[in-house]
């Protein structure tokens, strides 16, 4: 299986995608703060997702990267809240991507939990 296999990196892949579109539309003056900082954490998710994949023959390095992974999605949610309390995204999108957010952190909670599905040596 290569990582691109895996439904959190597929998910968080999207989802990274939809914000880096939807941060098109931001003001030009967020463009070095806030679009700069949500696109990066979102980008974040599956390139550690991908990293710990690939070091699954090392269980604490496949834990670490997973757990860096699940605390940049953290982060997204911070930037997509103020995004929304600055008025640059609708309520909607807010919750859409929100809850695409927690569906992803789910999938990397579970991956953290079950390391032996994954391919990792206990």
């Amino acid at each position: 299986m290569k990582f691109q296999d895996l439904l959190a990196y597929q998910k968080s892949f999207s989802l990274a995608m939809k914000i880096f579109e939807i941060t098109k539309l931001f003001p030009k003056e967020e463009m070095y703060s806030l679009t700069d900082q949500i696109r990066r954490c979102s980008r974040s998710v599956p390139a550690n997702i991908s990293e710990s994949y690939r070091k699954r023959v090392y269980p604490k390095n496949f834990h670490s990267k997973l757990t860096d992974s699940d605390a940049e999605n953290s982060e997204i949610q911070v930037w997509l809240e103020f995004s929304f309390k600055c008025n640059y995204i609708t309520e909607s999108v807010y919750n859409e991507l929100l809850n695409e957010s927690n569906e992803v952190g789910k999938l990397i909670n579970y991956m953290i939990l079950n390391p032996q599905k994954f391919g990792v040596a206990l």
